[in-house]
């Protein structure tokens, strides 16, 4: 029997290799400090499992709507204003999501067709490259350079649009660089976008976890935005809720429209009570999220100082998200084996950036989404490490 010829071009997440020598490892007894996983390390605040619970008892077990259930979609419309300067109507401009991957997988789906072409600066979320090829269309690497702290050049993207391209991607803040985009580089952009035509999906889920008085602002709020700008966003992170899969698109009516239609042949609606656990997560107290923030920030700023002592490693400080992606170029190796090494060595578990889209040679992903104590002994464990490789050599 054969597969689909739509995935010959589609391979298995990089990570994935990673994830498989870490669980061999686990169950080999090795203690092994985990910052390959893309999730915070605490608990969904408890008033928003409650809400879920208290939906759950009720009987609010059967399908929702296509689009989600209205309150929460109200509830978003009612965020999105406040914070994002973003105007929508609950009714038919929002769509919840199975998770923000399927409002990125229905959003390509929706708008590209075979053929187009879609700028993603790279590195790159391991997900929109093959999203945008099960759509049919041709995902367009932008390189984003260490040297320039991972920001695409404007002069990049330019060059790399043809009459196919359709669609350019944003993330911030990004994984995996943490760069989080202010507003000259998003003005800029969105001239581009204005210029040539484009759609822009602009994947806000890391919106919240910023530092250093960063500000995060929703390209589809500049002038002339609206109409060509698909905002995504969800739960995940900030309310450490990745497991519950709640995401959201919101997008003006056509767009939307065109989107519901994949979502009816598809997932139907987002899991019913989950969505009133989502409800409260946005109308209940931020209070957990904020101190979630706050303590990213200060692994963050220990981890940071931890590389920058360990010899080989360079890195640029993340404005936001919780990943460093940091150089190894320096130790003259690929940045698998670099992983490989530091995973059986150090027994601590790390992203190649080849996993990341096709600029990733020579980086590596850190997570520091796990506990402050873990990062120091990392942290010490690492160096030790990469200290007797440079001995070795």
């Amino acid at each position: 029997m054969q597969i689909a010829d739509r995935l010959a071009s589609i391979p298995f997440s990089g990570i994935r290799k990673i994830l498989e020598a870490v669980d061999d490892l686990e169950r080999k007894g090795r203690d092994v400090i985990r910052l390959e996983i893309g999730r915070p390390d605490f608990d969904t605040p408890a008033h928003i499992k409650a809400a879920a619970a208290d939906a759950l008892a009720a009987g609010k077990v059967h399908y929702s709507s296509n689009y989600g259930i209205l309150e929460l979609r109200e509830a978003i419309t009612r965020k999105l204003s406040k914070e994002n300067g973003l105007s929508y109507d609950a009714s038919s401009e929002v769509i919840v999501t199975s998770g923000a991957v399927e409002a990125v997988a229905i959003t390509m789906m929706g708008l590209l067709n075979p053929g187009d072409e879609i700028l993603i600066p790279d590195p790159y979320w391991v997900s929109y490259g093959p999203c945008a090829q099960m759509a049919g269309a041709i995902p367009i690497s932008v390189p984003s350079r260490f040297a320039d702290g991972f920001y695409p050049r404007i002069e990049d993207i330019e060059a790399r649009i043809t009459s196919k391209t359709r669609m350019l991607v944003i993330n911030s803040p990004h994984n995996p660089t943490g760069a989080v985009y202010g507003k000259d580089i998003l003005d800029k952009l969105a001239r581009l976008a204005i210029k040539h035509n484009l759609y822009v999906l602009s994947d806000e889920i890391y919106e919240r976890i910023i530092y250093d008085g960063n500000e995060h602002i929703s390209i589809g709020a500049l002038p002339n935005m609206r109409e060509r700008t698909i905002t995504i966003n969800g739960m995940s992170k900030i309310y450490s809720m990745t497991g519950w899969r709640l995401g959201y698109v919101a997008a003006e009516k056509s767009v939307i429209e065109a989107l519901v239609r994949i979502r009816q042949n598809t997932t139907a609606c987002a899991t019913t009570f989950a969505q009133w656990g989502g409800l409260e997560a946005l109308n209940g107290s931020q209070e957990e999220s904020t101190n979630m923030v706050a303590e990213f920030e200060r692994r963050r700023n220990f981890l940071f100082a931890a590389l920058q002592k360990i010899p080989g490693l360079q890195v640029v400080k993340p404005g936001g998200a919780f990943y460093f992606l940091v150089s190894v170029e320096e130790l003259m190796q690929p940045a698998e084996q670099v992983a490989m090494y530091l995973l059986e060595e150090a027994g601590v578990a790390v992203v190649p950036g080849t996993a990341f889209g096709n600029y990733g040679e020579g980086l590596l992903r850190i997570s520091y989404a796990n506990s402050y104590q873990n990062l120091v002994l990392a942290a010490a464990r690492m160096c030790a490490a990469l200290e007797k490789c440079h001995a070795i050599s």
